[in-house]
C-alpha cells in the first residue's frame, strides 16, 4: 500500500468522492467518547483472539446443512472446508466481545451471538455460489467452482439451499429484531446484483452507483452482522449504530482493496483470474479513477468492455493511471472511519484487534 503525503493525497481525491463521503457516512461522533483511540493495550492478532469461539465453525455449519440427499451435501460441504480465513465470522464475535465488555465487562461471547457468526458466513457462502453462476467463473479460492463441477442448475439450488438453512438458523434465535436486521442483508445482495448489472452514463452518478453496489454486496453483510451481535450484548442505541458503521466502512473498505488487488495481483496469488472484472464489464474504483485521466474509457465503460482488445487497453490505461493509488486512498478514509467509530467503545483486547483489522485489510495482498 503506497503512502501518501498529505499535500499530494488531497490533490489526488477527486471531489465527487468528497461529495459522496459526506452523503454515505453518517457520522456518530457526538453519540459517545467513552475513550481515545490510542491506548496502551498492545497489539492483537484479530485472527488468535477470534479462533476461540470460531473454534468448530465448520463443523456446526455442516451441522446445519444436514441433509439425506448426497450429492446436495456434497455441494453445500464443498466451500466450508475449513480453509477459508472466516474473516466475517471473525469480526462478529470480535465486535461480541467488545461490545459485552464495553456494556457490562462480560468476557464471554453468547451462544446467540456465535450464531450470528455462524449465519454470517453461511449467507456470504450462498452468495459466492450464486456470484459464481451469474459470472460463469471457472475458480474460487484457488479451486474449480460449484457451478463449473455440477453444472449451474444445481449450483443455483445450492446456494438456495445453503441460504434457507441460514433463515432456519436465524429463526431459532427466536429475537424478531435479529431477525428483520438480518434478513436486510440478503435483500441487499439481491439489489447489489443488480445495481451491478447496470451502469450510468454521468460520471458523478457512476461513482455513487458503484460505492452503492459495493455497500450492499459485501459491506452489509458485515454492517448488519455487527449491529445484529451489538443488539444481543448490548441494550444502547448508540453501541449498535458503532458496531453498524464499523463495520459498513470495514467493509468498503475491504472491497475497494479487492477491486485494487484484481490489477497488481497475480491469478495464482488471489485464487482466481486476475483482470476478472473487466473480462465481466465491471468498472470497479480503479476503472472509474483511471477514466478522468483517459477519458476515452468512457465509452469503453458504457459497452462494457465488450469490443475485441477492450480489456487488454483499459487494464493498460489503469496501471498507467493514478486510479489504484486513488482506490487506494479511498479504502484508507473508510478505514480511518472505521478505526474512529470503534475506539468509542471502551478500552479491550477485542476492539484493539478491530482497530487493527482495519490495517490488515489494506495491506492484505489476496
Amino acid at each position: 500500500i503506497c503512502p501518501f503525503t498529505q499535500r499530494s493525497s488531497t490533490l489526488l481525491f477527486p471531489k465527487i468522492c468528497n461529495i459522496f463521503w459526506r452523503f454515505h457516512h453518517t457520522s456518530t461522533s457526538h453519540l459517545c467518547s467513552c475513550s481515545k483511540t490510542i491506548t496502551d493495550e498492545k497489539y492483537q492478532d484479530p485472527f488468535q483472539l477470534g479462533r476461540k469461539d470460531l473454534k468448530n465453525l465448520y463443523e456446526d455449519i455442516k451441522k446445519e446443512l444436514l441433509v439425506s440427499a448426497a450429492e446436495l451435501k456434497e455441494m453445500c460441504d464443498y466451500y466450508f472446508d475449513g480453509k477459508g480465513k472466516a474473516f466475517r465470522p471473525m469480526i462478529v464475535v470480535l465486535m461480541a466481545r467488545a461490545c459485552n465488555i464495553h456494556h457490562n465487562n462480560s468476557r464471554e461471547v453468547q451462544a446467540s451471538q456465535r450464531s450470528v457468526a455462524i449465519i454470517a458466513e453461511m449467507i456470504h457462502t450462498a452468495s459466492l455460489v450464486h456470484d459464481d453462476v451469474i459470472d460463469d467463473a471457472n475458480s474460487r479460492r484457488g479451486k474449480m467452482t460449484v457451478n463449473r463441477i455440477w453444472g449451474e442448475r444445481k449450483a443455483v439450488l445450492a446456494g438456495d439451499f445453503i441460504l434457507s438453512a441460514a433463515s432456519v438458523a436465524l429463526a431459532r434465535i427466536g429475537n424478531t429484531t435479529i431477525i428483520s436486521v438480518l434478513t436486510q442483508v440478503i435483500e441487499d445482495l439481491v439489489r447489489g446484483e443488480f445495481l451491478q448489472l447496470g451502469s450510468k452514463e454521468n460520471e458523478n452518478e457512476r461513482f455513487a452507483h458503484y460505492l452503492e453496489k459495493t455497500f450492499k454486496k459485501t459491506a452489509s453483510l458485515i454492517a448488519n452482522s455487527c449491529k445484529a451481535v451489538s443488539i444481543l450484548g448490548c441494550p444502547d442505541p448508540k453501541v449498535h449504530e458503532i458496531a453498524y458503521q464499523y463495520g459498513k466502512n470495514v467493509g468498503i473498505a475491504f472491497q475497494l482493496i479487492d477491486d485494487v488487488l484484481d490489477f497488481t495481483s497475480c491469478a495464482d496469488h488471489l485464487g482466481k483470474p486476475a483482470a476478472a472484472d473487466l473480462k465481466l464489464g465491471l468498472a470497479t474504483g480503479p476503472v472509474l479513477f483511471a477514466c478522468r485521466q483517459f477519458p476515452e474509457m468512457n465509452a469503453m465503460i458504457m459497452r462494457r468492455f465488450s469490443k475485441p482488445g477492450d480489456v487488454e487497453r483499459a487494464r493498460k490505461y489503469v496501471l498507467q493511471s493514478d486510479g489504484v493509488q486513488q482506490t487506494t486512498y479511498l479504502a484508507q478514509r473508510y478505514c480511518h472511519a472505521a478505526t474512529r467509530e470503534i475506539s468509542k467503545l471502551r478500552p479491550s483486547p477485542e476492539r484493539e484487534a478491530l482497530i487493527q483489522l482495519t490495517e490488515m485489510v489494506l495491506t492484505r495482498d489476496k
